[in-house]
This record gives structure tokens, C-alpha cells and sequence, in this order.
């Protein structure tokens, strides 16, 4: 817990978020020298996400070593602790504006501002709610989203049910089927809208494969059934403009249905401080710095865009705390102004923009399966990468390294796309 004293409150910079993202960013800024800086996390502990994801695969990138996310956000904790970098607990930020002060409540100060030389937004995304998809039927209980879930299985000890569907078929609810078969349950279906999954290959495999349970692809819930407690859904099939096909339906019995479809960043703070948001992320545009469109606030890990690994999310916060050490020392430099722009093909790149002529490692997704194919970068009609991929989907996140050779040149815009053999 920080000490804050009565006086006007500064900190150098300002961490919002203690998940793997805010501790990666503010052991970063400390290593790169700064030494003032203050992580605000609204739960009663750091760790954030990965206190309940109790199943292992996480660190390998990262740690080079198979760690279950309690594990992994143990390292990050004891790194914090051990630079004596500040933070405080159960404390909400509920403002930040243009100028970088930031309003944050809690039970010990009240309502208190902080000024900030910098700010590193790292608050994560939340699941999509059954509200947010339309699903017609009563609303009994039995109804969760697959984090909901988790934690209640893997943090508080309570089954949410024995007979299971689940909607989606993110990683969460992939893990999910696997989590409740262990526990006892039967789940009966995973089904997911779009015609491929939305999760890793590998969680296909080791927790719906390995199992026994069948995922259903280009396939919704179309009507929940029960009055008091879910008693079966009816699921269709869905035509190319996902419409349910109605000749299709069938029922399911079940007790419980779990909702993976997808993951929201939580960016209300970073709409309240005037940042542009992408359409296709809905987190920050950013440039390779991960600065946002307001200077001097950055963002990374899940608030940025959803990530499939968490070793991807550290990498990021790195860029994040260096850059935001850099800002309030006055050395950022810009040398560049590079846009990068996409083909459809390609669903979205980050960063959006390059505005230094140095090495960049570009995420990005696909928006279909694609197999044999090109990834390609030019600029105009010069190919500066071309490299043949076996296959992209969109579960998995790419990357793609512009060299300082390559951001060298005319022209103020950068396309990646995707080309078939």
C-alpha cells in the first residue's frame, strides 16, 4: 500500500491496473530507471485476471519455463515487491482527463487526484454479456459467462452446475469445458456462431479433443428454456450471413449454459480522457510507443487489444513502461509518421501508427482461416516482406517485424495484407 501524503499528490507515472499488464509496465519503468511511480488496482490484490486461471501454459515465452497463472503473476508480484515499487489496493480510478490528473476513490481517502507525469492505462477487458447477444427465452438462473465461472469454481470452491453448454468458443470457454468435465459435470456441446473457433489450436486439442466433447462450429443458441433454473437450450445452425436456420433446431438439456463471446477492453476511462479508439479493437490507437492520440498516456495488454497469450501482454507492457520513462525525461523523439493500414484480410494491426524509424514488432490478426498463404508488406507498389504462412486464424495473434530498412522510404503509409498462393 502506498503512503499518500495530504499534500498535492504527484507521481511520475501512474499505472491504472495491477494485472500481468500494470506490473510488467511499472517493473519496466523501474528497471529503466525511474523510480516514482504508483500502480492503482481496484481489487484486493495484484494479479488481476490470473489470480483464477489455475490451469497451467502460461511463461513459456516469457520465463521460458510452464506456469499456471496464479504462478506467473506471482513472479510480476515478487518483482514489484522487490523494487518497492508503490501500490494501493481496492482503490478505483473513476476520472482522468487531457492534463494526466487522475481522480481515484477509496475507502481509507475518499475521492482524491493524483498529477501524473505519465499515465500506463492497463485495466484489461471484460466477457460479453448475455444482454449484449440477443438471445431469446426466460431468465432463469444457470446463466454465466465462462469467467464468472471460473472463478466461482476455481477461487470459491462452487460448482455452477452439472449439465453444460457452452456458447462461444473462446479460450475461456474452451478451458471451461475442459474445467467442468474434471470437476464432474458433463458438458454437452461447445457451440460457436462463426464456421472456425475463436481459441488456440492447442485448447482445441487438449481440452475439447482429449475429452470427448464436441464443438460445433457455424452453430448459436436460439432460445433458453426454464423458469426458475435453466432447463435446455435449443441451438440451430446459422447460414453464411449468420442467420439461425430454423429446419436445423434442436434441443439440449442441460442445467447450466456458459457464455464465451468474446472479450470487451475495458476503455471507458480511456474514452473519458478524449483518446480516438479503433472500430475493430475498441482499445487505443497507438503509435509503436503505445502512446495514445493524448500525450503522454499510454496503453497495454488487454485494454489495448485482446491478447491470446499472457507472455505477449508483458512484452507489450515493456514498450509501454520504457516509452512512458522516456516521455517524462523529454526523450521520446519522433523521426517518423507511418500509418499502417490493413486490406481486410488483415482485421487490425498494433500499433496503428509508426512514429520512430526503429525496429517494430506489428500484432495482428486475421479475419478468416487462411491456409497456405502470404503475408505481405509494401509500401505503395513495393514489397518490402513477403513470407509464406501455412495457416492463420483468427484465434491466434501474428507479429511481424518492420526493420528500420524497411520504415526508411517515401511515403507516409505502410499495407499489410494477405495474399493466396
Amino acid at each position: 500500500m502506498a503512503y499518500l501524503s495530504d499534500e498535492k499528490i504527484s507521481f511520475g507515472i501512474v499505472i491504472v491496473g495491477g494485472g500481468p499488464a500494470g506490473m510488467a509496465a511499472a517493473v519496466a519503468a523501474y528497471d529503466a530507471g525511474e523510480r516514482d511511480i504508483l500502480i492503482l488496482e481496484r481489487d484486493n490484490a495484484l494479479g488481476g485476471i490470473l489470480r483464477q486461471c489455475i490451469h497451467n501454459g502460461f511463461g513459456l515465452h516469457r520465463f521460458g519455463e510452464e506456469l499456471t497463472g496464479p504462478e506467473y503473476a506471482y513472479k510480476y508480484e515478487r518483482m514489484v515487491e522487490e523494487r518497492g515499487i508503490a501500490y494501493m489496493l481496492d482503490t478505483m480510478v473513476i476520472g482522468i482527463d487531457k492534463e494526466r490528473n487522475l481522480t481515484a476513490v477509496n475507502r481509507d481517502r475518499g475521492i482524491f487526484t493524483i498529477k501524473c507525469g505519465a499515465i500506463i492505462l492497463a485495466m484489461g477487458c471484460r466477457e460479453r454479456p448475455r444482454g449484449a447477444l440477443n438471445i431469446a427465452g426466460t431468465r432463469p438462473a444457470g446463466i454465466y459467462t465462462a469467467g464468472t465461472a471460473q472463478k466461482y469454481v476455481n477461487m470459491k470452491g462452487y460448482m455452477p452446475g452439472r449439465e453444460v453448454v457452452i456458447l462461444g468458443s473462446g479460450d475461456i470457454g474452451l478451458i471451461m469445458a475442459r474445467r467442468m468435465t474434471l470437476e464432474g459435470a458433463s458438458v454437452k456441446a461447445v457451440c460457436e456462431l462463426m464456421p472456425y473457433s475463436g481459441g488456440l489450436a492447442r485448447n482445441i486439442e487438449q481440452c475439447l479433443n482429449d475429452f470427448d466433447i464436441p464443438l460445433y462450429l457455424s452453430t448459436t443458441v436460439v432460445e433458453i428454456h426454464g423458469k426458475e433454473r435453466v432447463e435446455a437450450v435449443t441451438v440451430a445452425e446459422v447460414d453464411e450471413r449468420r442467420r439461425p436456420k430454423l429446419e436445423t433446431a434442436r434441443t439440449i438439456p442441460c442445467d447450466t449454459l456458459l457464455l464465451s463471446c468474446g472479450l470487451i477492453p475495458e476503455n471507458e476511462l480511456t474514452k473519458d480522457a478524449g483518446i480516438p479508439l479503433d472500430a475493430i479493437t475498441n482499445g487505443a490507437v497507438v503509435n509503436g510507443d503505445r502512446e495514445t492520440d493524448v500525450e503522454g498516456i499510454f496503453a497495454c495488454g488487454n485494454v489495448l487489444h485482446v491478447h491470446d497469450l499472457v507472455d505477449y501482454v508483458s512484452e507489450e507492457a515493456v514498450i509501454a513502461g520504457t516509452s512512458a520513462v522516456r516521455y517524462i525525461r523529454g526523450e521520446s523523439g519522433r523521426d517518423a509518421d507511418i500509418a499502417l493500414k490493413t486490406d481486410g484480410r488483415v482485421r487490425y494491426t498494433v500499433p496503428q501508427r509508426i512514429t520512430s524509424l526503429k525496429d517494430t514488432v506489428v500484432y495482428f490478426r486475421v479475419a478468416d482461416v487462411y491456409k497456405d498463404a502470404y503475408l505481405v508488406v509494401k509500401r505503395g507498389e513495393e514489397v518490402l516482406y513477403k513470407r509464406k504462412k501455412q495457416k492463420l486464424a483468427p484465434g491466434e495473434m501474428e507479429t511481424v517485424k518492420l526493420t528500420e530498412e524497411m520504415l526508411k522510404g517515401d511515403g507516409g503509409e505502410l499495407r499489410l495484407s494477405i495474399e493466396m498462393a
